[in-house]
């Protein structure tokens, strides 16, 4: 049976209905709910909206500060404005990806960033695996084709990317060989690939003399696919990729020195990374609000990264050029974050309203009005916090029609301890 999003009165149906509340039950929003309880933040909201306007502005620079960083309490709503600027985004016919900064996916390794935004991409439209998804829109007899391997063979000879692009490019679209194209497909979304292979298929199509390489540095490929893939998005008619990447705040748990490379990461995704342009590439960061005073400010409650990490990263031979980059990445997280407005009495009773109408198309019981008062130690009543007590209220009054609950909750404060898993991790590195 197909799951419709809504039924035929205009309404979610029942299973995307109970979708959005056990999403909402757990503190994490999800399509549906984000599309029925919208966003109150309209200034953060426009300016996004500018920047995807800026992206496919030819006339706009070709990167330059395309990014945007939002700061917010624990519960505050950071992620349901991610998601909501995901459905925006969608919607004026860009690609999406959503990034969790976690121990898997840490800010500070690019490969790993990049393999989370091939792995949750979404497209405007269309279901699958973006790069196959991508790859069968683009047809070798288009223009869009040649105008692709144009700009791939003029970026290798500037050095920008390796010329082991433009030469996949010409062997998946020249040899019909699926095993070719399979492994050229995962060597675009982050796998290795064996260079005889491409060479193999560049001696069947006779091209052998017009690409001369060997196999890139590992460190070097994550970039150049970042810009690659990003090309590959616009080739098709997208307007280009948004990146959102929610919970920056990890990075208070990291050892020093990579603090400093994931600020220095900060200041790529911000587009003001020297050299690195990427055409059609947006990314927003969310991030605590007090993380720049707990990490980068002096002791005794900060980490005084603005003193540590530059010194850190210079005496690194492998780091010692991302010093600049780190700093703008915490200049960046200081002062240019967009504080998330907090919404007042009316927007919140407006929205608690609107749950109650997806509660009662879920469970088909009425919750009625919702009267229970929160509090308890540290508590500050953000959405996150009203969103899940109300919904617990209506679970046991659904449940127990006699129970009449008291909810007392304690607000979760970022402790940013430097994990020693992570710190192990980091060893290679010094």
């Amino acid at each position: 049976m197909v799951d419709r999003t809504e039924s035929p009165d205009g309404n979610l149906s029942k299973l995307a209905a109970r979708r959005a509340i056990e999403a909402l039950r757990n503190g994490v929003p999800n399509r549906e709910a984000v599309h029925q309880l919208g966003c109150s933040q309209p200034l953060t909201e426009a300016h996004f909206l500018k920047l995807l306007n800026q992206a496919s502005d030819e006339n706009a620079p070709p990167r330059s500060g395309l990014g945007m960083l939002v700061s917010g309490d624990f519960g505050s709503g950071k992620s349901h404005l991610l998601a909501h600027m995901e459905s925006l985004a969608l919607s004026q016919n860009f690609v999406c990806s959503r990034i969790v900064v976690s121990k898997e996916t840490p800010l500070y390794d690019l490969g790993k960033t990049f393999d989370a935004a091939i792995a949750n991409a979404r497209m405007p439209n269309r279901a699958g695996r973006l790069i196959e998804e991508i790859a069968s829109k683009l047809k070798p007899e288009s223009e869009a084709y040649h105008q692709l391997l144009r700009w791939s063979e003029d970026a290798a000879r500037q050095g920008l990317i390796s010329q082991v692009f433009p030469a996949c490019l010409s062997v998946y679209y020249g040899v019909p060989d699926e095993e070719f194209r399979n492994d050229i497909e995962s060597f675009w979304a982050g796998s290795r690939i064996k260079v005889g292979q491409i060479k193999s298929g560049l001696r069947m199509l006779g091209e052998t003399s017009k690409y001369s390489f060997r196999a890139p540095r590992l460190a070097e490929l994550p970039p150049q696919r970042l810009q690659f893939v990003t090309e590959l998005i616009r080739s098709v008619g997208y307007r280009g990729w948004v990146m959102l990447i929610d919970e920056i705040e990890l990075v208070g748990s990291y050892a020093v020195l990579q603090r400093g490379r994931s600020y220095a990461e900060v200041t790529r995704w911000m587009g003001l990374s020297q050299g690195d342009d990427y055409p059609g590439l947006i990314a927003v960061g969310a991030v605590t609000g007090d993380f720049a005073a707990a990490v980068m400010g002096p002791g005794p409650d900060g980490k005084n990264d603005r003193e540590l990490v530059r010194p850190r990263l210079e005496s690194s031979a492998r780091y010692a050029g991302l010093g600049a980059c780190a700093e703008t990445g915490m200049r960046l997280l200081e002062r240019e974050c967009r504080r998330l407005e907090p919404l007042g009495e009316a927007e919140v009773a407006a929205a608690i309203e609107e749950l109650g109408r997806i509660y009662n198309r879920a469970y088909d019981w009425n919750p009625g009005m919702y009267t229970s008062s929160t509090g308890g130690t540290g508590f500050r009543q953000h959405m996150r916090y009203k969103v899940r007590a109300a919904i617990s209220e209506w679970d046991l009054r659904r449940l127990i029609p006699e129970y009449r609950p008291d909810m007392e909750m304690e607000d979760f404060t970022p402790t940013y301890q430097e994990d020693s898993d992570l710190e192990r991790e980091s060893q290679d590195d010094h």
